[in-house]
């Protein structure tokens, strides 16, 4: 056998979708996990100069986005060593591992393995879009804040008095509590927040985590579509030794 036929053979038993799917799940998580850091603390940072001028006002707002850093981490690191062993499950349950190592038999164990990824995926999945719809309420929160800045910027209202009383009114999102002073800002102020590198910074990488969110939703979709086919051909045709290229 030549070289031309062993790459065309090894080729044969890669497990494309899930390639495919630790390939968008990484990339879709390192978004999440690293703009949603960064987007955190500017949110914060905007809060504690602008919205709320007392510490002890968004207190609690402080720890929670903190302890969300940290979840992050965590997030990053078991999705970094998921994606690898479910690849590597599919690596091994294609039928180059049997016209590489011998004979291949399933056991009920190796059934088990594989019946507990699927669930597991399916859990996964449905976390993420509970994740991918709450990484889109700050997209939506700053989406407003850049929509009222765009009204005032307009030539319509540009220079009238009207202007000062378009406001924003943070407190209404439920994430500062109603005494925190000043809590709404109004037009020329708005204005400036929107000018800050800060809140420009803060809305665009909240909107790549959000579609950083919803890449890793379509990646677990994919895994739950490649583990339940694997399952299925490992139990159901396990006494012909089949094995699957999925």
């Amino acid at each position: 056998m030549g070289c031309f036929e062993c790459c065309i053979k090894c080729l044969g038993g890669v497990p494309y979708a899930s390639l495919v799917a630790t390939i968008l799940c990484f990339s879709g998580v390192a978004l999440f996990c690293g703009c949603g850091h960064v987007a955190l603390a500017g949110t914060v940072a905007i809060l504690e100069q602008h919205f709320s001028t007392n510490a002890s006002d968004h207190a609690l707002l402080s720890e929670v986005i903190q302890l969300m850093q940290y979840v992050i981490y965590g997030i990053a690191s078991f999705f970094f060593l998921y994606g690898i062993i479910l690849l590597a499950e599919g690596f091994y349950t294609t039928s180059a591992v049997k016209e590489l190592h011998g004979e291949f038999k399933t056991t009920a164990c190796g059934r088990c393995i594989s019946g507990m990824f699927v669930f597991l995926t399916y859990v996964l999945g449905v976390a993420w879009l509970g994740v991918f719809g709450f990484s889109a309420v700050p997209v939506f929160m700053f989406y407003n804040i850049w929509s009222t800045c765009e009204v005032i910027k307009s030539p319509q209202t540009n220079g009238t008095a009207g202007v000062e009383q378009i406001c924003v009114d943070i407190r209404q999102y439920g994430i500062i509590p109603w005494n925190a002073f000043p809590g709404k800002i109004c037009g020329s102020a708005l204005e400036n927040i929107c000018n800050t590198n800060e809140f420009y910074m803060s809305y665009h990488l909240f909107i790549v985590a959000c579609a950083g969110a919803g890449a890793t939703v379509i990646a677990l979709l994919i895994y739950m579509m490649a583990t339940t086919y694997n399952y299925a051909v490992l139990k159901f045709k396990s006494r012909e030794d089949c094995c699957t290229k999925f």
